[in-house]
């Protein structure tokens, strides 16, 4: 049977339309509600299962056990179709356990590339019997993840070229070009413009101390890597980069968005608020925030508001805020997330688009600025010699 399965075939095919629920059935998740899960995540390097893969293993297992394949044979075709060794083998665990009785969150679970709210939405797609509408939701996160990471990428990829090419050209010519030129200029002696001194005296130093730059610049990549999970370079770099105009504030509402999501699809879910916060916390790793959800839940558990517990960290808006308030009042915070995460996530794309198009200029006009002050600087006692005959 499953060598006559064509998977591009069953992509284009409409699902099977699922029995009308129950009275006692829970309510079946929706793309843009309780599982649109999380927001778009920014996070560009981490090792494991590629997004991409991920996106096909969900969409394609979702698509064929709603055409009426078993999971068994799901699996079997998922795993023979990877290219890569390593993925066969991954998908072949996983087909492993569930032969030998396991549920598909618990074999999600017992393999680090998955992360815990996966397996958990897994989990409660099996226990509603929504696995497949489950899965789709998965999928449709990851490729909106890949296509938030592909426009943000995009927007910043030609501000960051042209900013390395500047810095590679005017260090060429403050350590080469500015060299033979003063070797040219002392043969003829006499005093030299201010600004060509200066010039000259830069070059020199940064010749001089191009060692030490190498040595320190290496150290601090040592560094940064080596302790990027620590708790005192985590917080000293989040509380740094929040400082920074412009990209603090896009940073911060980027994993306020994420949060914001994340609550909205657990609290739809009618997961406890405590276990929300909880799994909040593991999920968003942003230093301020993971360090306030814990103080969030202390409060929390002691019978304090949400919106009050939040509100005395400064790391969320006074806006959120009182949204939050007006949800808690009227038992819908699910549907106050989602607004605040939505409204964050524009704002991110409208900064980062308008930082794109604001930093390409300001680039060009710095290089042009810097280069002609160097050439000015070399040409100019070459101009008064010529003026002197």
């Amino acid at each position: 049977m499953t060598d006559r399965i064509d998977i591009r075939q069953l992509r284009k095919a409409p699902p099977v339309n699922q029995p009308a629920r129950g009275a006692g059935e829970q309510e079946a998740p929706s793309s843009g509600g309780l599982w649109a899960l999380l927001n778009k995540d920014i996070q560009l390097f981490g090792g494991g299962l590629p997004d991409k893969i991920k996106e096909g293993f969900y969409m394609e297992l979702s698509t064929l056990l709603d055409a009426g394949i078993d999971i068994r044979a799901a699996l079997e075709l998922i795993r023979d179709e990877q290219p890569k060794e390593k993925h066969r083998r991954l998908f072949g665990r996983i087909l492993e356990q569930i032969v030998s009785g396991s549920t598909l969150s618990s074999s999600l679970k017992t393999l680090s590339v998955f992360s815990p709210y996966e397996y958990f939405s897994v989990q409660i797609g099996e226990e509603t019997g929504q696995l497949g509408k489950v899965l789709a939701d998965l999928a449709q996160y990851y490729k909106k993840k890949i296509e938030q990471q592909r426009q943000i990428v995009g927007a910043l990829t030609y501000p960051v070229l042209v900013m390395i090419i500047a810095v590679m050209a005017v260090g060429f010519m403050i350590t080469y070009v500015v060299p033979m030129f003063a070797d040219v200029l002392k043969r003829f002696g006499g005093d030299l413009p201010l600004i060509t001194k200066l010039v000259l005296r830069v070059s020199e130093e940064v010749r001089r101390f191009s060692g030490l730059f190498l040595v320190l610049s290496t150290g601090v990549v040592v560094l940064v890597l080596s302790q990027r999970k620590k708790g005192w370079f985590r917080r000293t770099a989040s509380a740094l980069l929040l400082k920074i105009p412009v990209v603090g504030q896009i940073v911060r509402k980027v994993y306020l968005s994420r949060f914001a999501n994340t609550m909205s699809l657990l609290t739809a879910s009618r997961i406890p608020m405590l276990q929300s916060i909880q799994l909040v916390r593991q999920m968003v790793r942003f230093y301020p925030i993971e360090v306030s959800l814990g103080e969030v839940e202390e409060n929390v558990l002691a019978g304090k508001p949400l919106y009050s517990s939040l509100g005395a960290h400064s790391v969320y808006p006074s806006k959120m805020i009182s949204l939050v308030k007006v949800g808690e009042e009227v038992n819908q915070l699910d549907i106050f997330f989602n607004r605040i995460s939505v409204q964050y996530a524009a704002e991110v794309e409208h900064q980062t688009s308008m930082l794109s198009k604001f930093m390409e200029p300001l680039i060009i006009v710095v290089l042009g600025l810097v280069v002609g002050i160097i050439l000015i600087a070399m040409y100019l006692p070459l101009f008064k010699l010529g003026q002197a005959f």
